[in-house]
């Protein structure tokens, strides 16, 4: 069976990437931008890096700002309005995770309008035309939406979290620019870090890795491994470092899946509205404990990957440790906390783990979870 890697048709990366697009809106022929950022970044004039650019050209855009940090169903029915009164011809996503999958919802159902029930998108999305062209210009190190095939729209009514899987809502261009990184506080820094981290190793030892994502994966995992800490302190060489390793785990995950920390992460941010990359990186090495045994020596690899010295002379159990240690070690370096006392209500864990094992991202992780797994798995953490 082949492989399929759905990559952007074009990105930019390094200090200054965001001047190239105006070039290429009008090398593409576009007339008016629809700018979909959220209201902390227009409040903080992080936006204003992007639209200053398209006014030195005479470009015409419209501000789309109804966005939350995990986003609604009503965001995406409002932007969807917003975007057909407006009269733009492309968009451009400035922001994290929000922004762009509310973003990818907005274009996919414009040009499928037979989706117009944001929640048919659901799992793999079986649209039939590209998404209206997206420019993505992420402002987090950490989801890695400006190169993937994915988005996670809630669920409020339901309180729930979904995951929709369609090449058709890729961006056609990302401007991964570290310099529009550099107003992240710590906080969301450290977060949206360990959200990368996890894409590594979930992607990693995910049942459908292959030769090409364990690449992307295993160069992301060192890269952010060496610049998360300095990212948090906000030095230049720590965030071009988590700019690029986000982006090559959102090369390698996308293209073959991830597992049930995102699954249980999901249910977490649906019921309480946990940031997601803080819900990942409670999770992370609990479930790497879990998975462990199913992962043949990824985890050696791992272990080196995270800096590990004298993994070489390790026995299988020691290695596996050595990997799970040092994912403790960053996390608690960068402030996460260690568990999720603080968040999950005990009469909330059926419904959390029943969310878990419906969730799109659950078959692909290494080993098959029952229920009372998943179950266990959180009150381990409690």
């Amino acid at each position: 069976m082949a492989d399929r890697i759905v990559l952007n048709e074009t990105s930019y990366h390094g200090a200054g990437a965001i001047q190239e697009i105006p070039k290429e809106a009008k090398g593409r022929g576009f007339r008016k931008a629809f700018v979909c950022s959220d209201p902390d970044l227009l409040k903080f004039k992080v936006t204003d890096k992007v639209t200053e650019l398209l006014k030195a050209e005479g470009m015409e855009f419209e501000i789309y700002s109804d966005i939350r940090p995990n986003p609604t169903i009503e965001n995406v029915q409002s932007g969807v309005a917003a975007f057909r009164k407006s009269g733009a011809d492309y968009i451009i996503a400035i922001g994290g995770g929000s922004s762009m999958d509310t973003s990818k919802a907005i274009g996919i159902i414009i040009t499928n309008p037979e989706f117009e029930d944001v929640r048919s998108l659901e799992g793999l999305s079986a649209t039939k035309k590209p998404s209206i062209p997206i420019f993505a210009v992420p402002t987090t190190a950490g989801t890695a939406a400006e190169v993937t095939i994915n988005y996670v729209i809630t669920d409020v009514e339901k309180k729930r979290k979904f995951v929709c899987v369609d090449p058709h809502d890729i961006p056609v261009v990302a401007f991964v620019d570290p310099e529009m990184m550099s107003s992240m506080p710590k906080g969301l820094t450290a977060s949206t870090g360990m959200d990368a981290l996890t894409h590594a190793i979930e992607g990693y030892t995910t049942r459908g890795a292959n030769t090409i994502t364990d690449m992307f994966n295993l160069k992301a995992i060192e890269l952010i491994a060496k610049n998360l800490r300095g990212a948090v302190e906000n030095t230049k060489e720590g965030r071009a470092g988590m700019a690029l390793g986000q982006y090559l785990t959102g090369m390698g995950f996308s293209n073959c899946g991830l597992g049930i920390v995102h699954s249980m992460a999901h249910s977490l941010g649906a019921v309480y509205d946990t940031p997601h990359g803080v819900a990942n990186a409670i999770l992370l090495p609990t479930i790497m404990e879990y998975n462990a045994d199913a992962t043949g020596e990824k985890f050696k690899d791992i272990a080196i990957a995270m800096g590990v010295e004298g993994v070489e002379g390790m026995s299988q159990e020691e290695y596996r440790k050595a990997a799970v240690d040092a994912v403790k070690k960053l996390s608690a370096d960068v402030g996460i906390p260690a568990d999720l006392k603080a968040i999950v209500k005990p009469e909330d864990l059926d419904f959390l783990t029943q969310s878990a094992m419906d969730d799109a991202c659950k078959p692909g992780n290494p080993k098959e979870p029952s229920f009372e797994d998943i179950k266990n798995l959180y009150l381990k953490l409690m």
